[in-house]
């Protein structure tokens, strides 16, 4: 047995992986508007069909938009750190007012962004079923148990630590033989894995997947969003 290859069930591939439809294309996971220019090498990608590859794209940019202008505290694209992003509230003025309207200042000043939560929650459980089947190859085509997204900045040291180091209780569920969630297992660490999380962009894009009493996947975007998604 040669762990460099993958040989998962093939009853479970060939398939869009958010929605079990026929696959015509293949999609980034994450999505490249998540991270910045250069972009890493091999990025994972999955089995996607057109109508899922191309519709949660505004979703997206509303997601990494909105991590931008809570980061930097404005929805004008000068105010953006990120060239990206930048570029994107330039070219969606539309985008840009429906931000600003979001923006809230009380008595004290300081900021805060209501968060658009059924747009966060799609892009979550997009980029969730992603991992799980490029990780695991099982595609999470049915609803999950929750989907939760924190800010870092409000969590507790004691939430974060949970967070950051979800225990690792002993595995009912057990990784696929061929999966590359089971040759992370057999083989050394990977180089850009720390306590299991597997870093796309270093400070853009990191997440975990874990198999335990569920399936659950976690994710951190721009070092300001805990996120974690969970199925039975």
């Amino acid at each position: 047995m040669d762990p460099r290859h993958l040989f998962v069930d093939q009853r479970l591939t060939g398939m869009c992986v958010y929605c079990g439809a026929e696959p015509q294309t293949r999609d980034h996971v994450p999505s490249r508007v998540l991270l910045d220019e250069p972009y890493p090498l091999n990025l994972p990608v999955v089995d996607a069909c057109e109508d899922c590859n191309s519709s949660f794209s505004q979703h997206e940019q509303y997601v990494a938009c909105l991590i931008e202008c809570a980061l930097t505290g404005s929805s004008e694209p000068a105010g953006a750190q990120r060239a990206k992003i930048r570029r994107v509230l330039e070219e969606n003025p539309s985008l840009r007012h429906r931000l600003f309207l979001s923006r809230e200042i009380d008595d004290d000043g300081n900021i805060t962004w209501l968060a658009e939560v059924d747009r966060v929650k799609t892009v979550l459980l997009k980029l969730a079923r992603g991992h799980a089947a490029y990780e695991l190859g099982l595609p999470q085509l049915d609803g999950p148990r929750d989907v939760a997204f924190t800010p870092f900045a409000v969590m507790s040291d004691q939430e974060r630590d949970v967070f950051e180091c979800f225990p690792q209780r002993s595995l009912i569920r057990w990784p696929e033989v061929g999966s590359r969630a089971f040759i992370r297992a057999v083989r050394s660490a990977p180089s850009d894995s720390v306590n299991g999380w597997l870093t796309v962009q270093s400070g853009r894009y990191r997440y975990k997947v874990e198999q335990t009493d569920g399936l659950v996947v976690q994710i951190v975007l721009s070092e300001y969003l805990a996120c974690r998604i969970v199925w039975d």
